[in-house]
């Protein structure tokens, strides 16, 4: 929905009713996570995708429907639907979308909404999917405050709650309440997704290798900033628009950097001055991936350095050197793609084999 949002800003402030589509729930393979989005607007404009084209027909007759004055609707298309060739997802799987009609009188905070999003700004939109509160009522709330209402006090402050909770870890999912919003009880789902600012990545070494990865990072929606400790290698025009670049010693800005745990770490430098007291810093703080570049024997001294230097098994076991999957890669484009290859792999739990090679979904189902 991120990609979407731009459009449906403008939508929403010329006061154009419009139909959003919103996948919530997936089984087995389905082709797309819970959030993504696709909406129809005037004279019949679509943007986003639900299943990378599987049921988009039948959604954008569903979402004209909600929009010219329908009520909202929760539908599930799957393969073993009778008209699966038709309407069902025929790459096997299933989706449940809500389809609801969205305009300022009905969603007060979509506006709000998409300038936080813009700005970075944390944020979740919380939705009634089904049960007695009002299906495809809609609730903003940010760290600091909230807009709209899901139909009862006590509803909204349960999910005010939940939704910081996930907020804090940029999370989309599901959630069951009562109808006043009491715990262990699944009367009424509600919807929450969470947009959190895009997760970091980290580059040390302005060398080649970087502003292939740098490219590649930022076409996976990461924020990528490239820092170097030689000004002379450390300039923007080196890199792809919108990296930043910084002239630093590594650590001293790791040190003084915000990680979480999906910021991605990479170090390219492979030069013990750098490296050692660069990975000593990253070994001991918040990351989702941290990879280093060199041969194994680099890789083979960089450890007993870092070992002398005081790190644990345990912090050690979190580097990934050499770095990347083996997909035989030698030019910097082809070696980013092999990081790139390694950081969704670990993301999503995939072994980095051919599926040719695997059994099972190749789109296995992931928890909330």
């Amino acid at each position: 929905m991120r990609d979407v949002l731009p459009v449906l800003g403008r939508w929403y402030a010329a006061g154009v009713p419009f139909g959003l589509a919103t996948v919530v729930e997936v089984s087995r393979s389905a082709p797309r996570d819970p959030g993504a989005a696709m909406a129809v607007g005037p004279d019949e404009e679509v943007v986003g995708s639900v299943s990378g084209g599987c049921v988009e027909g039948a959604v954008f007759e569903l979402a004209q429907a909600v929009a010219a004055g329908g009520e909202a609707r929760l539908e599930t298309f799957g393969y073993s639907d009778e008209d699966a060739f038709a309407v069902g997802l025929t790459c096997g799987g299933e989706i449940t979308l809500l389809v609801r009609a969205v305009t300022p009188e009905r969603d007060p905070g979509l506006g709000a909404v998409a300038d936080s999003v813009a700005a970075g700004e944390p944020v979740t939109v919380a939705t009634v999917a089904d049960g007695p509160a009002p299906r495809g009522a809609a609730l903003a709330v940010w760290p600091d405050r909230t807009l709209g209402t899901l139909g009862t006090s006590g509803l909204d402050v349960a999910v005010t709650a939940d939704a910081r909770g996930e907020l804090a870890l940029g999370a989309t999912g599901m959630r069951h309440y009562g109808p006043e919003g009491q715990r262990r009880e699944d009367a009424v789902s509600v919807f929450l997704q969470s947009f959190a600012p895009p997760p970091r990545m980290l580059v040390f070494g302005a060398i080649d290798y970087a502003a292939a990865v740098a490219r590649i990072g930022g076409f996976l929606g990461y924020r990528v900033t490239v820092c170097d400790a030689r000004p002379v290698f450390a300039t923007p025009r080196r890199f792809p628009e919108g990296v930043e670049v910084v002239a630093q010693w590594p650590h001293r800005y790791l040190r003084e950097a915000v990680t979480d745990e999906r910021t991605v770490i990479c170090v390219l430098t492979h030069d013990p001055k750098f490296d050692v007291p660069l990975l000593t810093e990253a070994l001991r703080r918040p990351a989702a991936y941290i990879g280093a570049m060199g041969s194994r024997r680099t890789h083979a001294d960089r450890a007993a350095r870092l070992a002398e230097a005081g790190l644990t098994k345990r912090e050690l076991s979190r580097l990934r050197s050499p770095v990347g999957l083996d997909l035989g890669a030698r030019t910097p484009e082809e070696v980013a793609v092999s990081v790139a290859a390694e950081i969704v792999a670990l993301r999503w739990g995939g072994t980095g084999a051919p599926l040719t090679a695997t059994e099972g979904a190749v789109h296995p189902h992931r928890s909330s």
